[in-house]
């Protein structure tokens, strides 16, 4: 499975600090239990990627011819 590969999987993601001065990342569901512990310039250096990759997908999106009926996302609605 890629990036770009649709999946029926789910799984929650929780962000938070560490009592050792981490920032962890925990990714749980059905057979996942998923810690990632990063030190806080690793954390910010993800939180830049996370932040572009949303900035070029939305151009993606923006671009992209509309299909009605077909859902976005599973995130919340936007609203303007």
């Amino acid at each position: 499975m890629g990036i770009n590969s649709e999946s029926e999987v789910s799984a929650s993601l929780q962000i938070g600090p560490t009592s050792l001065g981490m920032v962890r990342i925990y990714v749980g569901g059905d057979g996942v239990d998923l810690p990632l512990d990063f030190d806080p310039d690793e954390a910010e250096e993800i939180a830049e990627e996370l932040q572009a990759a949303a900035r070029a997908a939305r151009a993606m999106a923006e671009k992209a011819p509309k299909t009605p009926g077909k859902p976005r996302g599973k995130g919340k609605p936007r609203t303007t």
